[in-house]
C-alpha cells in the first residue's frame, strides 16, 4: 500500500532537544536507575534498545533545525513536552506556536497541588493533553492506582486525553506498574476518559487490541518504536475495525531520527483508506486540531 507523500502529518511525540545528550529529561527517575550502566554508560536510559540515536553536536539553533526536520517529512503539527520556566520552551511557543501541541508530563503523588497546576496551565497555555510514566514516577505509582484517579478526573473535566506509557518500559526499572490489565478498570470507572496507551504495551499488545474493541475511548499511539517494528496485532487492528483508533507517534530525539522513521513507514503494511487517519485525522479530531495542520 503506498505512503502518502501529500498527508500533512501530526507527530504525537517529538520534542526540541535541550542539548546535545538531553540528559535534562530523564533526571526526575535516574534514582530508580539501579545498575551501573544504566547510572554511567548511557546517554538516555533505554539506550540499549536503539541505535542511530540523533546527536546534535554543533547544532547552534536546536529549535529551527528541528522545525526543519519536521518541514523536511511534512510533519504539520508536533506535540511536545511543556515545562513550566524553562526558557527554552518560551522560545518555542514565540516562534512556532501555532504548530505544537503542549503535553504536560504530570506527577500524581503530587495530590491536589498536581490538580490546580494542571488547570493553572491548561488555562495559561492550552495544555492539550496529560502524559503520565507510571514506571518513572519516584514512587512509582500504578495505572489504576487511586493517586492516578485525580488527574483522570481532572483530564475528563477538562475534555483532554491522558497518555499513558504502557507494556515493559524501556529503561531498566520495575515493570509492574504499567501492566496493560490495568488499564481495563480505568476505562470502565472513567467512559468519558480519552486514554492514550504510548510505547508499544508489549508483550501484552493483543490484550490493549482487545481492551481497545471494548472502549471506544482508548488509543493507541506508536510512539518509541521504529515502524518496522510496530506489533503486528496493531497493524491488524488499524487494517480492520481500529482505523479510528491507533495514532502515529514518532521518537524524534529521544531515540529516533526523522529521517529513519520516514524511510521505514511506507513499508508498514497499512491499507490505503488507513494512513491519513494514522498520519493525521485521528489525531486532529481527538485533539481538535484546525486546519492548517
Amino acid at each position: 500500500m503506498p505512503f502518502p507523500t501529500d498527508v500533512r502529518v501530526v507527530d504525537l511525540m517529538l520534542n526540541v532537544p535541550v542539548s546535545a545528550t538531553n540528559e535534562e529529561w530523564y533526571t526526575q527517575f535516574l534514582p530508580l536507575l539501579m545498575d551501573k550502566e544504566s547510572r554511567q554508560a548511557f546517554k538516555m536510559p533505554a539506550q540499549y534498545m536503539f541505535k542511530g540515536i540523533p546527536n546534535f553536536d554543533g547544532v547552534d539553533d536546536l529549535i529551527g533545525h528541528t522545525f526543519a526536520e519536521m518541514d523536511k517529512h511534512n510533519i504539520g503539527t508536533a506535540m511536545m513536552g511543556f515545562y513550566e520556566g524553562s526558557d527554552h520552551i518560551a522560545e518555542i511557543e514565540r516562534r512556532f506556536g501555532d504548530r505544537v501541541l503542549w503535553e504536560l508530563p504530570v506527577n500524581p503523588n503530587e495530590g491536589m497541588d498536581e490538580v490546580r497546576r494542571i488547570k493553572r496551565l491548561h488555562k495559561d497555555h492550552g495544555i492539550a493533553a496529560l502524559s503520565i510514566f507510571p514506571c518513572g514516577l519516584n514512587p512509582q505509582v500504578p495505572i489504576n492506582d487511586k493517586k492516578m484517579y485525580l488527574l483522570y478526573a481532572t483530564a475528563v473535566e477538562l475534555d483532554i486525553p491522558v497518555m499513558v506509557n504502557v507494556g515493559v518500559p524501556g529503561p531498566r526499572v520495575p515493570m509492574a506498574p504499567q501492566k496493560v490489565e490495568l488499564v481495563d478498570e480505568v476505562c470502565w470507572f472513567f467512559p468519558e476518559l480519552k486514554f492514550i496507551m504510548r510505547h508499544g504495551a508489549e508483550p501484552w499488545d493483543e490484550l490493549a487490541v482487545k481492551l481497545m474493541i471494548k472502549y471506544p475511548n482508548l488509543y493507541y499511539s506508536t510512539s518509541a518504536f521504529a515502524p518496522r517494528y510496530y506489533p503486528k496485532s496493531i497493524v491488524d487492528f488499524a487494517n480492520t475495525r481500529g482505523s479510528s483508533q491507533v495514532l502515529y507517534a514518532g521518537y524524534y530525539p529521544s531515540g529516533l531520527s526523522l529521517d529513519r522513521i520516514f524511510a521505514e513507514l511506507p513499508q508498514v503494511p497499512f491499507k490505503d483508506e488507513v494512513w491519513p487517519k494514522f498520519l493525521r485525522d485521528n489525531a486532529k479530531r481527538l485533539f481538535k486540531i484546525k486546519d492548517p495542520a
